[in-house]
Parts: structure tokens; sequence; C-alpha cells
């Protein structure tokens, strides 16, 4: 395998991670109000979309570590879990 083909391997790895929490970040400034800054929302949108992205990657490598192989369904499940558990909670607070 070349050195390319490690790391779009890499990529293609934590790709539902970074698509999931992509997905979930707009959940988190949703409803902020209508006088906030675009700039302060971009970058709170950033900052979610970091936060549910290391999060995912983190899951992502827990069901790697305890299948022996990735791609499995649980672990897929256990993402989608984890990031609408962490969006749930941060919404609540």
């Amino acid at each position: 395998m070349s050195f390319f083909d490690g790391l779009l391997h890499l990529f293609n790895f934590f790709l539902p991670a970074l698509g999931m929490a992509a997905l979930l970040a707009p959940a988190l400034v949703w409803g902020q109000g209508a006088g906030s800054r675009r700039g302060a929302r971009f970058k709170s949108l950033l900052l979610g979309w970091l936060a549910l992205s290391a999060l995912g990657a983190l899951v992502l490598l827990a069901g790697l570590w305890w299948h022996g192989r990735d791609g499995r369904m649980a672990t897929y499940a256990a993402l989608v879990v984890a990031l609408g558990s962490a969006v749930a909670y941060w919404r609540s607070r």
C-alpha cells in the first residue's frame, strides 16, 4: 500500500464521524437567538463540529479496538447513539 493509499484509507475510516458531526453540528447553534452575531454562530458551529468529530473518532477507534476490524454495524450504531446523546446533553444545558 502506498502512502497516498494509506492516507485515503485513514480518511475513509474517519469519514462517518466527520459526516455525522457535520449533520448534527447545526442542531447545536439552532435557536441561539436572532440577536447573535453571525461570526459568533459560525465559531460555535465550528467548535461544535470539531468536538463532535473528536467524539465520533474516539467511538470509531473504540469500535476498531473492540471488534478487531472496522466497518461493523454495532460501531456505527454506537456512533449515532454517542453523537446524538452528546447533542441532546449539549442542548439541555
